[in-house]
């Protein structure tokens, strides 16, 4: 099995900043392209920004120059930091990874149960 486990959301005030951070633990041989998604209610997930294993990385036109996608392969981490946050941006973020089990042949995707994110003064 394969677990990934948010952690740094809270409340901040408008134009603050928050680190986000994913740790991905288990049975597997790597983790492709990791990325971040949010959720607020009455809409759909949207993808905020992702980074390939080779570092490569895409961000939301709404992430763009705000958020820094970035991992640590070595330790099987991810992490988001976010500056300049808007009210807007307050949603549930979501950890995202396509990861190779051990023993399997084709990677899978898997994702975090989330962490709120609240930006309101």
């Amino acid at each position: 099995q394969v677990h990934l486990v948010e952690s740094g959301g809270g409340l901040v005030q408008p134009g603050g900043s928050l680190r986000l951070s994913c740790g991905a633990s288990g049975s597997f041989s790597s983790i492709g392209f990791m990325a971040w998604y949010r959720h607020t209610p009455g809409k759909e997930r949207d993808f905020v920004a992702g980074v390939t294993d080779g570092g490569s990385t895409t961000y939301a036109d709404a992430a763009k120059g705000r958020f820094t996608v970035s991992r640590d392969n070595a330790k099987n981490t991810l992490h988001l930091q976010m500056s300049s946050l808007k009210p807007e941006d307050t949603a549930v973020y979501y950890c995202y990874a396509i990861v190779k089990r051990i023993g399997i042949l084709t990677p899978s995707p898997y994702w975090g149960q989330g962490t709120q994110v609240t930006v309101s003064s």
